[in-house]
């Protein structure tokens, strides 16, 4: 037994032991999105825990995501070193019209290979408002379900991430292309006439299109006319009435009664955190008894 914010003993009882954070897989399922919060090795489904009473306490140690190695500071989960020198952490996969690859500067040529040359598609998505992103064809549906994506609608497959980035910049003159969390998370999922939106921007996109499709080909950039909209319901009892967000690099415990998952949130009746954000934090999961 763990003692709780007041040092009363009894209070909450581990789950586990204490484990470096990473971003909760989430498996679809005909009972809606099932969640696992991952600590270390440990597993643990978080769904069966909804309208309990929950903490999460930051040890005060973070960790590289790639080299184990115990840094002060995270840097987007990576130690600086590696957050300076591997391919997967420059500046070109948030903004991959700019891909290093193509300018014959990526750090890691053959992890550039791997994975940006490869299926990738641009979709629309409902995040509380449209929104379009990118992402690698293995990563359907996971990527709309990471980002909160009550509907998600892919309008165009690609070759490359640097062609799904062309497209992204383009689409990007005529609606979003960020995810407002508080919107996101406040949204009532209510429906949005996606394919509509598609229709649009394809009419206002037309030249630009045919230029992109001219120059690498109808095979490499092939829009999509008719795909069905995925939809999602998430795992939610209530909604907090206040949408503050917790912070590990400013305070050590999360606690309150588990309302539900959205994206990578944890939402409790006393605010919210996202874990994705936490990636190689080492924290400890206690469930109130």
């Amino acid at each position: 037994m763990t003692p709780d914010l007041f040092g009363n003993a009894g209070a909450y009882s581990k789950v586990g032991e204490a484990g470096v954070l990473d971003k909760m897989p989430i498996a679809v399922t005909d009972d809606g999105p099932q969640y696992t919060l991952i600590l270390g090795e440990q597993r643990i489904a978080m769904n069966e825990f909804i309208g309990q009473r929950i903490r999460l306490e930051h040890s005060g140690r973070i960790f590289c995501q790639h080299c184990g190695v115990q840094t002060k500071k995270s840097w987007q989960g990576f130690c600086y070193d590696h957050f300076m020198s591997l391919a997967q952490a420059d500046g070109c996969i948030m903004s991959p019209e700019k891909c290093h690859f193509e300018q014959g500067t990526c750090r890691e040529p053959e992890w550039g290979e791997r994975n940006c040359f490869q299926t990738h598609y641009v979709y629309l998505a409902n995040t509380g408002q449209v929104k379009v992103g990118i992402t690698r064809g293995t990563q359907v549906p996971t990527r709309w379900l990471d980002q909160g994506a009550h509907q998600a609608l892919p309008i165009a497959r690609v070759r490359s991430r640097y062609l799904a980035g062309l497209l992204e910049v383009l689409f990007k003159q005529h609606v979003s292309d960020k995810t407002h969390w508080r919107t996101m998370l406040k949204s009532t999922d209510e429906d949005i006439d996606l394919a509509a939106t598609r229709d649009q921007l394809f009419a206002e996109c037309t030249s630009e299109l045919q230029d992109l499709q001219s120059q690498y080909g109808l095979q490499a950039v092939q829009l999509i006319q008719h795909a069905d909209i995925y939809t999602v319901i998430y795992p939610l009892k209530d909604m907090p009435e206040k949408f503050s967000s917790f912070n590990f690099d400013k305070e050590t415990v999360v606690e309150g009664t588990l309302l539900g998952m959205k994206g990578q949130y944890l939402i409790l009746d006393t605010g919210v955190i996202n874990i994705r954000r936490f990636t190689g934090y080492e924290a400890s999961f206690n469930v109130q008894e």
